[in-house]
């Protein structure tokens, strides 16, 4: 439960440290965009999707709906590798070319303690930091023993279960967290499932009824899911920490309506180390080593569709991520200067199967084992960074450089290297203790993945272009943040010019279908809070992009840029009876998505607006109990718009469109938890 004195005096300290605060513990650090959303695992009790709840509490993510759970994010009109996305400073990729399993979907929100998101380029110590930076930070263990229970219960069967204990001494403090969830097929406000969804796409002639569920499947879930977070921080030295960690998620039998393919599993090992020690001299205030690796496994089938029944077809994939970082924080005069070195690399791998045999044999070598050959991605990077406090004034200026090689096993596929300098100056000026202006200008810049070069399609057509060059973005912020008695208001305006852009071509019949495209990209958002009474307080947001490309593409004549989602609003009303007793009401809408890359396979979506209600009751001190319904009139809508880039269920219906998949109908949900 969140108090209106709390808030307040968040806000009050957060202004005087140069910072940005909002209700639902949303607040937003010294850098020029940089949102902090706190409490995750407190707030968020409805599923363990991060990116469902993401889009919830902040006006500038939308959502990429493709399972009951697994969903993907959409960041200032951009999505996949255009944001870099790490858990606990680890880069954590999918494995599955189809986004299947995105990296935020290998994360739980009862794990998750905040995220920073850093919008646009203005953060230098990752590498391929284009439009966005989004660091989840997961629970840490504490010395004092504690630990917490959670049961939960929703529509179409969901039950979640999660058991967090911590504790410790002097020297060594532990934290274990493990969970088990799993849910039927959501219903949308038509009352259709997964499969009742796509047999009304057969039944009006537009769809193959070879991609329907087989009658045996067509009731099995819609995903099971397991994890497990194990911790344990040792105090070496009075300014010595050493820190060791294991996350495993366990995802089994995800169903992907949307897709001819599902999920068999999805897994992911994380291991992380990292070694802090501070004050070690007037040139080293904080020196971190970290080392890490994370794995992810990936089969995805057509065994539970109509078309497995005659012929199974497998794409089994992996990835793993190798990194390593070293940074060092030290101060001089009114300079905070960091500087760091960083390593990673990515190794990406993928196999078609046909009744279980390599597709090769099966096809007398007509047809590709591998669809992603033994594919490198070797980065090392070098960043220096300096906050200059002057006054009034506060300065901000960082330099990366990147060496990048990308090298793939099959000898028949070229080799790329890149090499590139980004970076961001920034300044704040602070016109009282509760106003300030900031403006910066960044550039960032992203590579291109494995897919994007050497994707071979299962017919053996080279889907990927070898020769892609990377994306540079050059982008210019500007906002204000205004702090005032009864709440604070935030607006931010962006720029952004994207120098070869990697956009998918539909006209280059599945072969070399991406390509280069300089583009544009700008739009605004709002958000902020009020407090009407000492009970009752609002927060809103409002956000809005739009893009462009510079000319059409090869063989096509649209300018307009994809996944560019339209005008999104976010009010929510929150009423304190007393300290025990919280209540929510919620409003979500959007405007109709009408500018669109049609040739590419998007299509008009109708607006929405949804309103969502959640109490929170506190009791014997121990205890909280929370009823909410999502979705309460149980409209029928989508927020998810069908770019070619996603392998989905095409249409035979004229205008060639992909079937739309919709959101869930009205949800009803309990949360029990106990905290000792």
């Amino acid at each position: 439960m969140l108090k209106k004195s709390l808030v307040l005096s968040t806000i009050c300290a957060s202004a005087l440290l140069h910072a940005e605060v909002g209700i639902q513990a949303i607040d937003v650090n010294a850098t020029t965009d940089t949102e902090v959303v706190k409490d995750i695992h407190g707030e968020d009790v409805k599923s363990a999707d991060l990116a469902e709840a993401l889009f919830k509490q902040t006006p500038s993510i939308s959502l990429v709906r493709r399972s009951g759970i697994a969903n993907d994010i959409i960041l200032r009109g951009m999505k996949k590798d255009n944001i870099n996305i790490t858990i606990d400073g680890m880069k954590l990729y999918g494995a599955c070319p189809n986004r299947m399993d995105p990296p935020v979907s290998h994360v739980l929100t009862n794990n998750i303690d905040y995220i920073e998101i850093d919008q646009g380029p203005f953060s230098v110590e990752d590498f391929g930091i284009l439009s966005a930076n989004v660091d989840i930070r997961t629970i840490t263990p504490s010395k004092d023993f504690h630990g917490d229970i959670n049961l939960g219960f929703g529509s179409w069967g969901y039950q979640k279960g999660a058991v967090t204990l911590s504790g410790g001494n002097d020297f060594v403090k532990f934290l274990i967290s493990t969970s088990t969830e799993k849910s039927h097929q959501y219903e949308d406000g038509n009352g259709d499932d997964f499969y009742e969804q796509i047999q009304r796409e057969i039944d009006a002639g537009n769809v193959n009824p070879k991609v329907q569920y087989q009658d045996k499947y067509k009731d099995m879930d819609a995903y099971e899911k397991k994890t497990l977070l194990a911790k344990l921080f040792f105090n070496i030295a009075d300014n010595q920490e050493l820190r060791v960690s294991y996350t495993a998620n366990k995802s089994d039998n995800v169903l992907y309506p949307s897709s001819k393919m599902d999920a068999l599993y999805d897994d992911s090992d994380l291991y992380n180390m990292e070694y802090i020690a501070k004050e070690l001299s007037s040139y080293s205030k904080e020196l971190y080593f970290q080392l890490y690796r994370t794995k992810v496994e990936h089969p995805m089938s057509t065994m539970y569709r109509n078309m497995g029944a005659v012929s199974e077809m497998t794409h089994a994939l992996t990835t793993q991520v190798d990194g390593t970082r070293l940074k060092n924080k030290f101060d001089i005069s009114n300079h905070h200067i960091t500087m760091g070195a960083d390593y990673t690399l990515r190794n990406w791998d993928g196999y078609y199967y046909k009744n279980g045999i390599p597709l090769d044999q099966a096809s007398g070598g007509k047809l590709p084992y591998h669809s992603i050959y033994d594919v490198d991605t070797k980065n090392t990077g070098l960043y220096l960074s300096d906050h200059i406090s002057l006054d009034s004034f506060a300065i901000d200026a960082a330099l990366r450089y990147d060496s990048t090689d990308i090298d793939s096993d099959n000898t028949n596929q070229q080799s790329n290297s890149y090499d590139e300098v980004t970076g961001y100056l920034s300044a704040t000026y602070h016109i009282d203790g509760d106003t300030k202006i900031y403006a910066g200008f960044g550039r960032g810049s992203r590579v291109p993945d494995a897919k994007e070069l050497y994707w071979i399609g299962s017919a053996g057509n080279e889907v990927g272009t070898p020769n892609l060059k990377n994306t540079i973005n050059n982008e210019f912020d500007l906002g204000t943040n205004i702090a005032f008695e009864s709440g604070h208001i935030n607006i931010k305006a962006f720029y952004s010019k994207l120098e070869d852009f990697i956009a998918y071509n539909a006209s280059k019949g599945g072969t070399n279908v991406y390509e280069n495209v300089d583009a544009k990209v700008y739009g605004f958002d709002i958000k902020g809070s009020y407090f009407a009474t000492d009970s009752l307080y609002f927060d809103f947001g409002l956000s809005y992009q739009k893009g462009e490309k510079d000319h059409p593409l090869s063989g096509e004549s649209g300018t307009n840029m994809p996944e560019i989602p339209p005008l999104k609003f976010n009010l929510a009303a929150n009423y304190d009876f007393d300290d025990t007793l919280n209540l929510r009401a919620e409003f979500i809408a959007s405007d109709k998505w009408s500018d669109y890359d049609e040739e590419n396979g998007e299509q008009e979506i109708a607006g929405y607006g949804v309103i969502n209600l959640k109490a929170t009751k506190t009791f014997a001190n121990n205890f909280e109990f929370t009823i909410g319904v999502d979705n309460l009139l149980d409209k029928a809508y989508a927020v998810s718009n069908t770019y070619k880039d996603l392998i989905l269920l095409p249409t035979t219906s004229p205008d060639d469109n992909i079937i739309l998949m919709n959101e869930p109908g009205r949800y009803i949900y309990t949360n029990l938890s106990y905290k000792f």
